[in-house]
């Protein structure tokens, strides 16, 4: 199976330096998914490869063994469940391009826009069942139950935003329930079972949950703004779509409740008419009023709320490398 192709040269040495503790870790997790996404079929393993080379910073599997070296020693378990977080992870990309009718994903045509959104369906189930049968060949079943149960939560959120698309009134409270559903639950997951399978208490464990899910939601927010102010070649897949599909995200519900009554009658109209002209005016507003950069500085907040949460932790690169991801998610770029 080929390698993914490489995010932005930037990103990429940053989250290079940041991995640096579980380099070695990484390169086995990587040769993990390629062995279990060999498939004698040429069409499923042709998907399969490809799905390999839309995922991109590692980030999930990265939490999981950070976390398990930051409080101990990363063994067989840990590999296998980095292995199928990722798989997992790949498995909702999939799907979420399907509902976003995103074209390009980390510089590679998405599975909808390269074969059919009938094959993205199948191709994401295909990887959701393989990550279960994977987690389930470890000798314990608490990884297996804790992955289920995020997983169906991850779901759970994805329905939620579904259910809320092109509601102007959705609320700040809602949408950070489906954020920390959708996007942070999975983060969460990693870092617990990294902390459990390295033999931590359950105060310490927890407090590790507990970063990875505002760290989740310290990176959603980082998302929201890309799509809205990024660069798609920077970005390496399609931006403007939570605008196009009439998503409420954190910086329009910032400028919304800070409106007068004329003024949100006017961004209500520009909501509801996903036209190109409506989405630049949008932006423009975006910035002008300083809803981006108040929305940025609660990503960072969020953020720094969740390194604080390693104060529990005896000082590591481990340690430190968790602490410095506070920052990348929400500067990135990609």
């Amino acid at each position: 199976m080929s390698q993914a192709p490489s995010l932005d040269t930037g990103v990429q040495q940053r989250l290079t330096a940041l991995m640096a503790p579980i380099a070695g870790d990484l390169l086995i997790v990587d040769r993990r998914l390629r062995a279990e996404l060999q498939n004698d079929d040429p069409f499923v393993h042709e998907l399969a490869q490809h799905s390999f080379r839309m995922s991109g910073k590692r980030l999930r599997p990265a939490l999981l063994l950070l976390a398990a070296r930051a409080v101990g020693d990363v063994n067989e378990s840990h590999h296998t469940l980095a292995a199928v977080v990722e798989m997992i992870h790949t498995a909702t990309l999939v799907h979420d391009d399907v509902l976003d009718e995103a074209e390009v994903r980390r510089h590679v045509a998405t599975v909808n826009a390269r074969w059919s959104n009938q094959t993205s369906v199948l191709l994401g189930d295909y990887l959701f069942t393989h990550a279960f049968y994977l987690a389930s060949t470890l000798e314990t079943t608490f990884g297996c139950r804790t992955i289920g149960r995020a997983t169906n939560i991850v779901c759970e959120g994805e329905l939620r935003q579904t259910a809320s698309s092109g509601d102007f009134w959705l609320s700040r409270d809602d949408y950070f329930a489906i954020v920390e559903a959708k996007t942070a639950e999975l983060c969460a997951c990693a870092c617990l079972l990294g902390a459990h399978y390295a033999g931590a208490d359950a105060a310490l464990a927890a407090e590790l949950e507990s970063y990875g899910r505002e760290l989740g939601v310290a990176f959603q927010i980082a998302d929201d703004l890309l799509d809205l102010e990024g660069d798609e070649q920077a970005a390496g897949k399609s931006l403007g779509t939570d605008l196009v599909n009439r998503k409420m995200t954190l910086p329009l519900i910032t400028l919304r409740d800070r409106l007068d009554d004329a003024q949100r009658a006017r961004l209500h109209g520009l909501f509801e008419e996903p036209t190109a002209e409506s989405q630049a005016a949008l932006v423009d507003w975006l910035l002008a009023s300083g809803a981006l950069q108040e929305a940025r500085s609660e990503a960072a907040s969020i953020a720094a709320g969740a390194v604080a949460r390693l104060d529990a932790l005896p000082a590591s690169p481990s340690k430190i490398a968790l602490a410095a991801l506070g920052q990348f998610v929400v500067k990135r770029e990609a």
